[in-house]
């Protein structure tokens, strides 16, 4: 497709500009959000072994009125379903005091009919990972964050169109090649157009969907004052599912936990409930709503049915599966593909690859800027030192880039042997995470970026590393221990390691034999009597 040159050259400046501001930010967002695919099993790899109370789902009802009694200010509360029937947890109400709180409040019942009410020490490890690809760790008000990987989005979509023209004039002739020569520019060019290419549609999905989710307040407050003229709050309301609630605060019974599941699966047979959320419970105005997964249709991470606790009628099915609306089961499905909850353990593998992919594009996109400034400086006839810019930049990514990959790695490992020393480890786990990364960082700046290049990569893969080390020695360790059908999390660490290795080594070699004008060379010891006189050579790419 033939498009002229200055047109190209406009695009290819608005998709490297782009690139460059928001390349860090969403370095992090996809590294962490691959991470969230499987953040449920890395808390269970984390937990310690506990003795597994039989499934005692008929029990339930005994559980909520004992709870109640002991416990009546709290109304609202979730009886998990599905890993109780699996024999993988105890049956257990648990509560919670706001609305992100790692350690939530749990009753559970002993055999003699008790209530022994804990809180709970989950590592949290699956909700700091998820703050992260929300925030990209930028503490305080949870708002700004997602405001920041909002406005990043935006720019994405920018830099996604301009790269997708500045690729057309050649797309055919280039398409999917990858060039393996000694012009190390050509082939982070080719690896930057490859994952690019591959991956076009997940990242229009990924890009267009956060910049809904980053930015939503803002586009709500838009839509109020220019389409709703004020009265969106209203509109709001009026479509809830809880619109229809009496408001009834007296003391009323609710129907056994069981009763709820049957009618359930009379109304969708292949509904999967996963959890009951209760609401005013004892109540005259109490619902649940039973939540839960069907693999055939997309929905949020779960759909719900909503139903009076008291009479057990169906309120409201606008948010499950198969019983939605088209405008509902659209913004559902708008939800599935940003979290790739459809599809089972094939797409959520293939989110994990992808997300994974789409960090490397962020990465090869620096590099590529980078090595253009240092051609850019050679035609123009001008001193071999790099740019101040070019430096900082270079420094700059892999600081943030393998500070973040190590300290996740590091908090991960850590969780395991800090679990039942420390009395909040999910306050431990960003106190890991912030000192690797920040860490990272300053060391980066400090050593510059060949000799931090290197250094921070062997570091990610001894961090990484010490995942499947921590299971090795939970066999011989007191203390530790090997968690039970979780050797994937083992393996994929172990994998890891291994390539951020060769990518340590690959480092190693390329300071030593590559051009020595790159900001990746490694310096060069020189006599004072030298310093500032001698001009390094120019070896040829």
């Amino acid at each position: 497709m033939a498009i002229r040159t200055d047109v190209v050259r406009l695009y290819r400046q608005v998709h490297t500009w782009t690139g460059i501001l928001t390349g860090l930010i969403l370095f992090v967002c996809f590294y962490a959000g691959a991470l969230t695919m499987f953040k449920e099993p890395l808390e269970r790899w984390i937990t310690p072994p506990s003795a597994v109370t039989p499934a005692t789902l008929d029990r339930a009802e005994d559980l909520v009125a004992a709870t109640r009694a002991l416990r009546p200010e709290v109304r609202d509360f979730t009886l998990a379903v599905e890993p109780a029937l699996a024999g993988e947890a105890p049956l257990r109400l648990t509560w919670t005091e706001e609305r992100f709180d790692p350690a939530p409040w749990a009753a559970t019942l002993a055999p003699d009919g008790s209530v022994a009410v804990e809180q709970l020490n989950s590592s949290g490890i699956g909700l700091l990972v998820d703050f992260l690809h929300r925030t990209v760790g930028i503490p305080g008000d949870l708002d700004v964050g997602t405001t920041v990987t909002g406005i990043a989005s935006a720019l994405y979509v920018v830099a996604l169109v301009s790269g997708v023209i500045i690729l057309l004039p050649s797309l055919v002739k280039d398409f999917l090649i990858l060039r393996v020569t000694r012009n190390v520019k050509r082939l982070w060019l080719d690896a930057h157009n490859v994952l690019g290419l591959i991956s076009l549609p997940f990242h229009l999905v990924i890009a267009l969907s956060a910049v809904v989710f980053g930015l939503h307040d803002h586009i709500y407050d838009t839509l109020d004052r220019v389409v709703y003229g004020g009265q969106m709050r209203a509109v709001a309301a009026a479509s809830s599912p809880f619109r229809t609630v009496p408001k009834d605060m007296g003391p009323a019974g609710m129907l056994p936990p069981k009763e709820f599941l049957t009618r359930v699966h009379s109304l969708a047979p292949g509904f999967q409930p996963v959890s009951l959320e209760y609401h005013d419970a004892g109540t005259g105005a109490a619902t649940v709503r039973v939540w839960g997964h069907d693999p055939r249709y997309l929905v949020r991470r779960e759909g719900f049915v909503l139903m009076g606790a008291v009479d057990g009628r169906i309120i409201d099915t606008q948010y499950m599966p198969g019983h939605q609306n088209g405008w509902s089961a659209t913004v559902s499905a708008f939800f599935a593909l940003h979290f790739g909850s459809f599809g089972g353990g094939i797409v959520r593998w293939s989110y994990f690859l992808l997300g994974l992919a789409g960090a490397a594009l962020f990465y090869t996109g620096n590099l590529l800027w980078i090595e253009s400034r240092r051609r850019t400086e050679r035609q123009a006839k001008g001193p071999v030192a790099q740019s101040r810019a070019t430096r900082l930049l270079a420094a700059g990514t892999v600081g943030v880039c393998l500070g973040c990959v190590a300290g996740l790695s590091l908090t991960i490992a850590a969780g395991k042997w800090l679990s039942g020393l420390v009395d909040d480890l999910h306050a431990w786990h960003w106190g890991v995470y912030y000192a690797a990364f920040l860490g990272a960082c300053a060391w980066a700046f400090l050593r510059g970026a060949s000799r931090a290049g290197v250094e921070l990569l062997w570091a990610s893969a001894a961090a990484t590393a010490a995942i499947p080390a921590t299971s090795l020695l939970g066999l011989v360790m007191p203390g530790l221990w090997l968690s039970d059908g979780l050797i994937g999390v083992d393996l994929v660490a172990l994998a890891g390691a291994l390539v951020f290795a060769a990518m340590a080594r690959g480092a190693e070699r390329r300071a030593q034999t590559g051009p020595r004008d790159s900001v990746w060379a490694a310096p060069v010891e020189r006599p004072d009597s030298e310093m500032g006189v001698q001009p390094l050579a120019h070896p040829a790419e």
